[in-house]
């Protein structure tokens, strides 16, 4: 079982309030009310240098896709290779997702 660093009753709502959305509409209603549209971009921009990087390409081929900075991209790399695999379970799932369309 996993043990997080950030756990605590109001993370455990965040996650539980993430984990009840039913739709790709819920999850734009709940991001519109929870994040600026800069910290959505961000979020989402760090979930494409996973992407990228698990793919194999190089940091200069993500900066040229993405305009993120190398050291956003070394942060993303040192979370996929010693962080919690909260980046490879969800590349997984979206893998899946991409072969079963």
């Amino acid at each position: 079982m996993f043990s997080s660093r950030l756990k605590s009753e109001r993370a455990d709502m965040l996650a539980q309030a993430f984990l009840s959305l039913e739709s790709e509409e819920d999850c734009y209603r709940l991001f519109e009310d929870l994040f600026t549209i800069r910290e959505v971009q961000d979020l989402a921009q760090r979930l494409e240098v996973a992407q990228l990087l698990s793919r194999k390409a190089t940091y200069t081929e993500i900066v040229e896709k993405t305009g993120v900075s190398t050291a956003t991209i070394g942060r993303v790399n040192r979370a996929l290779n010693y962080g919690a695999g909260g980046y490879q379970r969800v590349l997984e799932k979206l893998s899946k997702e991409d072969t079963d369309e």
